[in-house]
């Protein structure tokens, strides 16, 4: 049976031979490794509750190569849309604006007498 871990016990973490390589860019930009995961299992909490992820998470995952290239496509495709919905926006019309007409009252007029 595993050991119950205790606020202060060390944990490890061993990276895989094959590790994909966004993940050891993600692991090596940290500047407090522990710290950006205990924000991650944080949010994991927040959002899930606390659980044993290993009865969520599929055995086989897709690379995240892939998963990054889809996110981009994705990306590029919203850029392509919304540059074609403001390119079929309505042109708006300019007009000059009306010149103001500076208005007197009688107690500029009796001022100027």
């Amino acid at each position: 049976m595993k050991k119950t871990k205790s606020p202060g016990d060390n944990i490890s973490l061993k990276t895989k031979k094959n590790e994909d390589p966004l993940v050891m860019a993600w692991l090596n930009a940290q500047t407090n490794l522990m710290d950006s995961i205990r924000y991650l299992v944080e949010n994991e909490i927040r959002q899930n509750g606390v659980r044993n992820l290993q009865t969520y998470i599929p055995m086989e995952r897709s690379g995240l190569h892939e998963a990054s290239q889809q996110i981009a496509v994705a990306a590029e495709a919203a850029a392509v849309a919304e540059v074609a919905q403001i390119g079929q926006a309505a042109p708006t019309s300019y007009s000059e604006p009306e010149p103001e007409v500076e208005e007197f009252d009688d107690e500029d007029i009796e001022a100027w007498s």
